[in-house]
């Protein structure tokens, strides 16, 4: 409890100093490949969600590889962690940085993780992620190697269960800007990078997200485009 109340107090803290990397500590434990724990000044350990992005359960295929992966970077070293949120488990949700290299990017970049769009809103850097992101998917490089790899999200929501596979790789369009995906059925436009956003009736095309809403659409409240 006590150690609950110091990282909460931590937190505001930080929030009120705006500070960016805005404390350090060391990582002592790596729960999975997107969690671990790290021991602050005082000796105050600090359970930390990688902001962003979201590996695979420990049960998933390819669990163990990303949690192997994430232990290699930064297991009982030194890390710069910039607070951004706490989550509904009492969990710091943090950018996390080794020797200058953004872990949450590495990740993705090694095919570790998915870009997590429900959360991940800072810009430019998850519209970056989500670049990465496609091109691992291409390459088949990590977790994409897997002809049907699913998102930890629908895992979870599945109670372990694997379900549908996650949907083709988002056509990302980096050189004319995001073009958005309009579904003509439900008239809801969703972002690259969302598991709807090549679905069967998503046929018209948006460069715009006013361009959207001015033609009726509303927003994938998944994606939040």
């Amino acid at each position: 409890m006590a150690n609950r109340f110091l990282s909460i107090l931590l937190l505001i803290l930080l929030f009120f100093t705006g500070l960016s990397h805005a404390f350090m500590g060391k990582v002592v434990g790596v729960a999975d490949g997107d969690t671990i724990t790290v021991l602050a000044e005082g000796n105050t350990t600090i359970k930390v969600r990688l902001y962003g992005i979201d590996a695979p359960e420990s049960r998933q295929d390819f669990g163990n590889k990303a949690k192997q992966n994430l232990t290699s970077l930064v297991f009982g070293k030194i890390v710069d962690m910039e607070p951004m949120a706490q989550d509904r488990y009492g969990r710091t949700v943090a950018h996390i940085f080794v020797d200058d290299q953004d872990v949450c990017e590495a990740l993705v970049r090694a095919g570790m993780a998915w870009v997590y769009l429900i959360y991940c809103r800072e810009k430019p850097t998850c519209d970056n992620w989500l670049m990465f992101e496609q091109k691992v998917r291409v390459a088949g490089v990590g977790l994409w190697a897997s002809p049907s790899p699913q998102a930890p999200w629908e895992w979870r929501r599945g109670g372990g269960v694997k379900g549908d596979a996650l949907a083709p790789a988002p056509k990302y369009q980096a050189a004319s800007g995001t073009v958005y995906h309009g579904n003509i059925s439900s008239h809801v436009f969703h972002r690259p990078g969302c598991r709807h956003y090549d679905c069967k009736n998503c046929v018209e095309n948006f460069e715009k997200r006013k361009d959207a809403i001015r033609a009726g659409y509303k927003p994938c409240q998944i994606c939040s485009p």
